[in-house]
């Protein structure tokens, strides 16, 4: 199999992902074509270089509908003869593309790829689009379904995760994404959006609340009690599912869930023969990529069996990993993941995560690969791994070795 190499990763600031925010005038599209054009000016490669564009969006209707990654390579710098592949894999949807291209140049079909996503949710509203676990009854029955911050809360009950831990690693999240932003650890990889006249929109992530601690978390109410206990009673559907738990604790806020951001993020990937021919210099070898599906109720579970399968598929040891990016969907998922591995905290989401900075549904797994990557090199680590948790039960992970 050829090798395929990172050879950048950049993302967009993360804007609040409402009317107000900074990012919310600008469209998917443009905000993609935005993205490939700062990638391809600051490689100076040529706008037919790559074989594809492969870009991952969750909420594929409206701007984001009808292929969104053709649309952004027409409104970008690229040539018109680059194709664009528009896929979803709900969260992981970022690092599947980045996933899919790299198994693409391992496999021969094309030197170079440009791959990453997009969510705008503050014009594209999450869910808008509909799901067939949700309203298909008999599916949603089978399925025992439950939305999102239900399954979290599922996690938090089984595992026994309290509110004051949860609420502790969030606080975490916030301490750790401002330190970084203060000490420019992510100088590197994100850019700074512009409009047509030139002029700044936003150059930082929005949505940090450096000065959240355990007392105003401790006053926020739980999000997901009400649809639990009340109308329409998920929790009675999770405890048909798994009758040994006596009720589920509700410990899952906006202050310790991930945030509804606008965001773009995207990576070079290529061969080695790519590199040559375009003058660049590879910064990491992407080792290997797994994917798996999980309990579609509990559902964000995935992060710890695909880590397991793509360490038992590559011969390695989770000890054999420096670094860890684990996306922050809610606390309950990381805390899970820690506890599965017992790893140690300070080598997972060392510059904070999705609940300090924001989770842009289709860009957050290349967003946290190009994190990982960016700590790998400034900490002198030599493999990193990246995952998420993917809806409807499911886990992507990438491993990361430094070149």
């Amino acid at each position: 199999m050829t090798d395929a190499y990172i050879y950048d990763a950049i993302r967009t600031p993360r804007g609040k992902g409402r009317r107000d925010g900074a990012l919310h005038e600008v469209t998917s599209a443009r905000l993609s074509a935005f993205t490939l054009n700062t990638l391809k000016e600051r490689n100076g490669f040529e706008g037919h270089a790559v074989e594809d564009v492969i870009w991952g969006n969750v909420t594929q209707v409206m701007e984001q509908g009808g292929c969104l990654a053709r649309a952004a390579v027409l409104a970008s710098d690229l040539d018109e003869s680059i194709p664009g592949l528009a896929i979803n894999r709900f969260c992981a949807s970022g690092l599947e593309a980045v996933n899919l291209a790299a198994n693409q140049v391992r496999g021969g079909a094309g030197n170079g790829y440009i791959a990453g996503g997009v969510e705008m949710m503050g014009r594209v509203a999450m869910g808008s689009d509909g799901a067939a676990m949700a309203v298909d009854p008999q599916l949603a029955m089978d399925s025992y379904f439950v939305p999102q911050g239900i399954s979290a809360d599922i996690i938090a009950t089984e595992y026994g995760f309290t509110r004051d831990e949860v609420d502790a690693y969030s606080v975490e999240s916030q301490k750790r994404a401002a330190a970084a932003w203060e000490a420019e650890r992510f100088a590197r990889s994100v850019i700074t959006v512009k409009d047509q006249n030139g002029l700044t929109i936003l150059d930082r992530d929005e949505y940090l609340r450096p000065e959240t601690d355990m007392q105003s978390l401790g006053a926020l109410k739980p999000a997901f009690k009400d649809m639990g206990e009340q109308m329409p009673g998920f929790d009675a559907v999770a405890l048909m599912k798994y009758p040994h738990l006596e009720r589920i604790n509700h410990v899952h806020h906006a202050g310790n869930s991930s945030g509804i951001v606008d965001g773009a993020a995207a990576v070079l990937i290529g061969d080695k023969e790519f590199g040559e021919k375009w003058g660049l210099k590879p910064r990491a070898r992407i080792r290997a990529n797994a994917k798996i599906g999980t309990d579609p109720t509990i559902n964000l579970t995935g992060p710890v069996p695909v880590t397991e399968k793509i360490l038992t598929e590559n011969n390695m040891a989770i000890s054999d990993i420096d670094l860890f990016e684990v996306n922050e969907a809610f606390a309950a998922v990381v805390l899970r993941f820690l506890q599965a591995f017992d790893v140690d905290h300070a080598k997972v989401n060392v510059n904070g995560g999705a609940i300090a900075m924001g989770h842009p549904l289709g860009a957050t797994g290349a967003m946290i690969l190009g994190t990982l990557l960016d700590e790998m090199e400034r900490a002198d680590k030599e493999t990193g791994l990246a995952t998420l948790c993917v809806a409807a039960g499911m886990g992507s992970a990438t491993i990361l070795e430094r070149v």
